[in-house]
């Protein structure tokens, strides 16, 4: 999809219904960083998912993770296993 925010990256999302909301998990398999948003549980899939997606890009863009580093900055938060 032309446009979409990780095209050239791997994310793992994770979708649970909380009461009359959806959590999901957005995680950068390479370097680990998760972020998560909510939305009503009516809300299309594709388009929490691409939320999810932009703010995850947001993040890693703050980490200080590009598309030719892929890796966080030196004294970032968390943990490379």
């Amino acid at each position: 999809m032309s446009g979409d925010p990780g095209q050239d990256r791997e994310f793992i999302f994770e979708f649970v219904s909380v009461g009359d909301s959806v959590r999901v998990a957005a995680v950068d398999v390479e370097t680990g960083i998760e972020v998560v948003v909510f939305g009503p549980i009516k809300t299309r899939q594709d388009d929490l998912q691409r939320l999810a997606a932009r703010k995850l890009m947001r993040r890693l863009t703050q980490e200080g993770v590009t598309p030719e580093s892929k890796t966080p900055r030196p004294g970032g938060r968390g943990v490379i296993v």
